[in-house]
């Protein structure tokens, strides 16, 4: 399904423009959202945490612990994108190590996919928004580099989208998670896939046909499915 005409907020960088211009100066990158963050501005996710550590781009960092980049293998074919960092999130330092995070990763291991080496894990947004709400779209709008420079990074094959924020962000579609949950969208040279967010199902436990945990189920075998074909091309 080709979404060329959907994306809105995020423009995915192409190879071709993964270097910085000559007169860019990446000290500014904490401190307006009115200084872009090119392509080519990082080369390791430590490089990126530096500047998120101490980033200002939006109110966000007034209130954070942590900035929270990610977890998981650089060199991962799968990108988790979540909305945001929670409380537990925001105090470690890492994505999706709460509740969550937990049932996510018994959700993996069910179709033997390893953080270590098949999946890396991110957010839209790298601070906690206050209360755990939705980021605006503001805030993700002056986040939305380093997003792309993880992508550009990892380069990964296939990126798997909970929350409205990403899926609206990265895809451009508005349409709830549980309309689209599931189905595969094709941009480029990579796959996409909106599933529910673990949260979710932790408020829906019932594991009947038809319910969120059964869909997910679907969802996650489908996905290791494709990244077995992709890998025997």
């Amino acid at each position: 399904m080709a979404i060329d005409d959907q994306i809105s907020l995020f423009n995915l960088p192409t190879p071709n423009e993964a270097s910085s211009p000559p007169d860019f100066d990446p000290e500014q990158i904490p401190t307006s959202a009115k200084v872009p963050i090119p392509a080519g501005t990082y080369q390791t996710m430590a490089q990126m945490h530096a500047h998120c550590s101490r980033c200002f781009r939006c109110d966000l960092g007034h209130s954070r612990t942590n900035a929270v980049i990610s977890r998981g293998s650089v060199n991962a074919p799968i990108m988790i994108v979540g909305e945001g960092p929670g409380q537990n999130e925001d105090e470690q330092g890492k994505p999706f190590v709460g509740k969550s995070g937990q049932l996510l990763d018994k959700i993996l291991q069910s179709v033997n996919l390893s953080i270590e080496e098949d999946v890396f894990i991110c957010n839209v947004v790298k601070c906690r928004p206050p209360e755990n709400r939705t980021p605006t779209t503001d805030e993700a709008e002056a986040c939305k580099g380093y997003l792309l420079e993880q992508i550009r990074i990892v380069d990964p094959k296939i990126i798997l989208l909970t929350g409205a924020t990403a899926l609206k962000g990265l895809l451009g579609v508005k349409q709830g998670i549980t309309k689209v949950r599931g189905q595969w969208y094709e941009q480029g040279d990579r796959l996409y896939m909106p599933i529910f967010h673990p949260a979710y199902l932790l408020r829906n436990q019932s594991r009947e046909r038809g319910q969120p945990k059964w869909l997910m189920w679907q969802d996650i075998q489908a996905v290791r499915a494709k990244l077995d074909e992709i890998r025997d091309r």
